[in-house]
């Protein structure tokens, strides 16, 4: 519980701190009265309550990942009519505050425990299908079968390739996510193998960590 709360109140942090150990410290100066700290945490009980060295990094990354998904929940799409594009739309716009901090974050979760391959892919994976799992929910996508998992993978490369974009140029991020969507149709034939799209998303991630020369 302690845990969960302070993780919650580290995100807002994360805008001036990045997803550091010293963004996880000051989130007891946070807590309301009486609770509120004077004084961060220690590195010491950072460790205990997070994990030690980048591992509480990454437990402040997933926070911020699983914070995003609540966030698209909450959007009430029969009274504002979100389309699909709106959702991801706003999953974009999720990211603006933390934009400078992302590459880096990207390329700490893509970095394995131990030994190689020097890149992971499946955190990639994991965060692109999602985002695209949860819109198509929340739009109520009707799919089946083959068709299920085609959209599906279609609208995680469509994010994927614009959140890429949106590291390097965010004015026009939005823009390009619009492109994709006008050619979405000869997109999702592309993807219409699972290694297919497993490597567009790979590459894409790779493209994200190295656009930062970080990798």
């Amino acid at each position: 519980m302690q845990q969960t709360r302070l993780l919650k109140l580290a995100l807002p942090l994360v805008r001036t701190h990045g997803f550091t150990r010293e963004a996880l410290a000051r989130s007891v100066l946070q807590l309301p009265a009486p609770k509120a700290h004077t004084d961060p945490l220690p590195d010491a009980a950072v460790s205990a309550l997070f994990g030690s060295g980048d591992q509480a990094r990454k437990t402040l990354i997933d926070a911020w990942l699983t914070e995003g998904i609540r966030q698209l929940q909450l959007v009430d799409v029969k009274a504002s009519g979100a389309t699909v594009r709106e959702l991801l739309r706003a999953r974009l716009a999720y990211n603006e505050p933390v934009l400078g901090y992302l590459p880096e974050a990207f390329a700490l979760m893509a970095s394995p425990v131990s030994g190689s391959p020097p890149l992971d892919p499946m955190p990639a994976l994991k965060h692109a299908t999602g985002i695209a799992d949860e819109v198509c929910y929340i739009s109520g996508d009707a799919s089946l079968q083959l068709a299920w998992y085609t959209r599906r993978a279609s609208l995680a490369a469509i994010y994927m390739a614009a959140e890429l974009h949106q590291l390097s140029s965010p004015k026009t991020a939005y823009a390009f996510l619009d492109s994709l969507f006008e050619s979405s149709s000869s997109l999702e034939s592309t993807l219409g193998e699972v290694s297919l799209f497993s490597n567009y998303i790979t590459k894409s991630w790779k493209g994200i960590i190295k656009s930062s020369g970080i990798l």
